[in-house]
This record gives C-alpha cells, sequence and structure tokens, in this order.
C-alpha cells in the first residue's frame, strides 16, 4: 500500500494543527487504499493524538533519540511517542543530517531503536548537489543505507526508505520522475522489497507523475503539506479511482 507521508517540519502551533486537521480529515474521509500520515511538531503530537483518534490518518513525529530516558536535555524518546500514539518517525532526514550535523553512526542507533520499540521509522537518503554533478548518486545512497542499517538483518516489512534528493528540497525544482524511479529501483536492489517513498518538491501538479513510476510507493510531503487542500490533492492522486 502507498505511504503518502506529511512532513510539516517546524511548523503550525497547537491551534493551527487543530484547524488544519478539522479541514483536512473532511476532505480524506473514506480514503483507504492509501497510508496517510502526518507528522507534525512534537508540540502539536497531543492535539493531533485526539484529533486523529478513530479516523484513516496515522500519527508521526520528525525526529526521536534513540536512549529511553536520562540526562539528555531537549531530546525525545520513543517511549515518550509511543504513548502519543505515534507509528512513524522520520530518522536521517537531510535538514538533521546537515544543519544539525547527526551522523550515519547516530542515524543507525535511531533506526535500530525505533524498530525495538515497534515504531516504523521512514529512513531518509539523498545526495548534495556536488555529489550528484559528480555522478556520486548511488554510490551516496548505498553508503547512507549500509551505514544506517548496520547490524540488522532483512528490514523489507518493517522500515520505509525515502529519496529525497537534497538539491531538490524546498527548492521548487524536483527530481524528474524517471530520475527518481532509477533510484528507488536501485534501492530495493539493494534491500529487498522495501517501500520507498519520494520527496523533494513534490506538489499537487506533480505528485501523479512520480506516483506512475513502478517503484515509487508514495510521497514524503514537505511545503505542499502545510496546506490541508494542497496535502489533500496529492492524496487524491494517489488513489487509482480519482483518474
Amino acid at each position: 500500500m502507498e505511504l503518502l507521508a506529511a512532513n510539516w517540519k517546524m511548523n503550525k502551533t497547537p491551534k493551527e494543527t487543530k484547524e488544519y486537521l478539522e479541514k483536512f480529515l473532511g476532505l480524506v474521509e473514506g480514503i483507504k487504499d492509501v497510508e496517510i500520515l502526518v507528522c507534525p511538531p512534537f508540540t502539536s503530537l497531543c492535539v493531533a493524538k485526539e484529533m486523529l483518534e478513530g479516523s484513516n490518518v496515522k500519527l508521526g513525529a520528525q525526529n526521536c533519540y534513540h536512549e529511553q530516558k536520562g540526562a539528555f536535555t531537549g531530546e525525545v524518546s520513543l517511549d515518550m511517542l509511543k504513548e502519543l500514539g505515534v507509528s512513524y518517525v522520520i530518522v536521517g532526514h537531510s535538514e538533521r543530517r546537515w544543519i544539525f550535523g547527526e551522523t550515519d553512526e547516530l542515524i543507525n542507533k535511531k533506526v535500530i531503536a525505533c524498530l525495538e520499540k515497534d515504531i516504523r521509522p521512514i529512513l531518509c537518503v539523498g545526495e548534495k548537489i556536488e555529489e550528484r554533478e559528480a555522478g556520486m548518486t548511488l554510490k551516496v545512497i548505498e553508503s547512507q543505507l549500509k551505514l544506517a542499517l548496520s547490524g540488522l538483518d532483512d528490514v523489507s516489512n518493517r522500515i520505509d526508505i525515502a529519496y529525497e534528493p537534497v538539491w531538490a528540497i524546498g527548492s521548487g525544482n524536483p527530481a524528474t520522475p524517471e530520475d527518481a524511479q532509477l533510484v528507488h529501483r536501485f534501492i530495493k536492489d539493494l534491500l529487498g522489497d522495501v517501500r520507498v517513498l519520494y520527496g523533494g518538491s513534490v506538489n499537487p501538479q506533480n505528485a501523479k507523475d512520480f506516483l506512475s513510476m513502478p517503484d515509487v510507493d508514495g510521497l514524503l510531503v514537505g511545503t505542499a503539506s502545510l496546506d490541508p487542500s494542497s496535502f489533500a490533492q496529492i492524496v487524491k492522486a494517489s488513489c487509482r479511482d480519482q483518474g
């Protein structure tokens, strides 16, 4: 089943989250042939949990820490997230890697911790523009995957991968559907039958083109998910009966 995930990043207060979901849930009500996921900021998880009870939309978090508890000021554990009904966590997003300096070793610890707590990680991988121009895209993806999944056996039914070329995120200049397909096929050749999402300047206009690719199994949506009508259009683009 395809997964359509909204990553709000550092946007929306609890009040704005409630207003968003009041509108969004009505727009996607009754859609059952895809998984719909919303990942608000930590401060909005409580209100989102209440709003999503009994709906067809799941709750995710944008990050986590791998330790269960302790003197880790500012961090949030998986037990804390699980009690709030979180079923997915985004791990290793490029903004965590390049702005906050998260290493492949730390990302690996987070992936392992998620799996131990039965929370499904969405592991993000992607190349920077200079790596793409040097023809290193597939080497970068392979390295990120191997390091992030070090010590793990078959993860095909326990984890999702999000291919997010760093140069495309928030740029308005997405990869082509054909480029995404090539990388997604490469990831599946490495890992087996794993669900692979595309992210990077996805919008209602190009969503269907990406989803038409045989190995694109969903989308991780940033800016275009901040408007409920926009994200609902993207969700509906994945529905086979929407034409």
